[in-house]
């Protein structure tokens, strides 16, 4: 096993708290997986804050931050029956993974949390 890239993020909370007031916000950074998941919780700040972080982290991770077409809605973050978060891996994501690090399989971990003003995520891309 070997690690092919890190990333962390931090954000502010009351960034995203008043970035998701505003729906197009939304529709452009969080899958509808996600959205949905979301009426589901009922602290919507460090729900969507914790995930804005995990999509930096990832991108860091990744070494290419929001470039070569990546977008925030192809990073989706779930989380596991017992409440572990978990990216979602799709075709284009792995694509770009396989092109960047010249592997054919990988794994990702991720690790989110948050306070009352900060939220972090810190994201692994193994091989």
């Amino acid at each position: 096993m070997k690690i092919l890239g890190i990333g962390v993020d931090i954000i502010e909370n009351k960034r995203i708290k008043e970035a998701i007031k505003n729906k197009s916000f939304i529709n452009r950074v969080y899958s509808v997986r996600e959205q949905r998941q979301s009426n589901l919780i009922k602290n919507k700040v460090a729900f969507f804050s914790k995930r804005f972080a995990a999509k930096e982290a990832f991108a860091k991770a990744l070494g290419t931050g929001f470039r070569m077409k990546l977008n925030f809605k192809d990073i989706e973050v779930v989380n596991d029956k017992m409440g572990k978060p978990n990216y979602v891996t799709n075709k284009k994501i792995t694509k770009m993974i396989q092109n960047k690090f010249k592997i054919k399989k990988y794994n990702c971990f991720l690790s989110i949390s948050d306070e009352k003003k900060y939220s972090t995520a810190f994201a692994i891309i193994q091989s």
